[in-house]
């Protein structure tokens, strides 16, 4: 999974940068965009070692009552016999075999290959409703202008329904403000455009978690998206090999977009006043508990790390 790690309340059932392009050289929006052969759509769904959990994932693609274009599987690496698994039963699939390289370099990679005009990604532990694809694409035909749409989702948790935090909620229209905080997108909740991508560039393959928050932060500073208030999706967590369990301290990840996003100098002056606020917030809170595990040497290098970002009389 991808940041941001499930948080739940009370149970009820090779590294690239990719730049954005200056406004002025953006490419008009397609005014084909409203009609409904435009609306290919490539599904991704980046895997390794989830062999057990992929064939529902593959299932609720070719379930859906609108038929994606294609669907492409990346195997990062796996050692459970994924590539042969699918080789074996899903000859129709697209198929990428890499060495591992990670969540992003996957999508990446995916996305380069996929054909549609339409990239909707999919984690190999979450699972589309059937009416996902048909649902988004009939509001994007209402709202031909809008270049991402995403919708609500189903929390299980160690296989029981579980009720989203408060934070976790979802929103459209202008949602900068909401996104810098934490992630407010599910990379499986997403069907995108791809000149949207075109434009912001793909994931950040330096960063080993919270790759989908930098994203959404460099397309929501520019743009209003789609929101379905309706759950079309469940996403799994719990289990051991999610990236928030390998890396608890998602924060120092979001600290490294934040500061990507503030030294790009595409934001508004509103947008880099609140982004530089809750950086500056996320900064000292990671360096006071660097400080309680007696980690110093971490303080003195973000201290450095940021220097530009940092009021000289800020004391971390």
């Amino acid at each position: 999974m991808s940041c941001p790690e499930l948080e739940a309340g009370a149970a009820n059932t090779g590294a690239e940068h990719y730049t954005a392009l200056p406004a002025a050289l953006l490419p008009p929006i397609p005014e084909s965009m409203g009609s409904t052969a435009s609306y290919t759509v490539s599904v991704i769904i980046p895997a390794y070692d989830r062999l057990e959990r992929l064939p529902t994932a593959i299932d609720s693609v070719q379930s859906q009552s609108y038929a994606a274009h294609e669907l492409i599987v990346v195997d990062d690496g796996s050692t459970d016999g994924t590539a042969d698994w699918l080789a074996e039963h899903h000859p129709e699939i697209t198929l990428i075999r890499q060495n591992n390289h990670g969540v992003s370099h996957a999508r990446n990679r995916a996305i380069e290959h996929a054909s549609g005009n339409w990239i909707a990604l999919l984690d190999s532990d979450d699972r589309w409703y059937e009416n996902k694809l048909a649902e988004q694409v009939n509001a994007l035909q209402q709202a031909p202008q809008m270049r991402l749409c995403h919708c609500d989702e189903h929390w299980l948790r160690n296989g029981k329904r579980v009720n989203p935090r408060h934070k976790h909620r979802k929103y459209g229209g202008d949602i900068f403000t909401h996104c810098l905080p934490l992630c407010c997108i599910s990379p499986s909740a997403v069907l995108i455009h791809r000149t949207l991508l075109d434009e912001v560039g793909l994931f950040d393959e330096s960063l080993p978690a919270c790759e989908d928050y930098d994203l959404w932060l460099r397309i929501c500073s520019r743009e209003e998206v789609l929101y379905l208030d309706q759950a079309l999706l469940e996403k799994t967590g719990g289990h051991e090999d999610q990236l928030s369990q390998r890396y608890p301290a998602m924060d120092q990840f979001r600290l490294q977009a934040l500061a990507k996003l503030l030294r790009s100098h595409t934001l508004t002056v509103s947008q880099t006043q609140q982004a530089s606020e809750l950086f500056i917030e996320k900064l000292v809170i990671f360096c006071n508990g660097a400080r309680k595990r007696h980690r110093h040497d971490a303080v003195d290098t973000l201290q450095s790390e940021y220097r530009d970002l940092i009021d000289p009389t800020l004391i971390l």
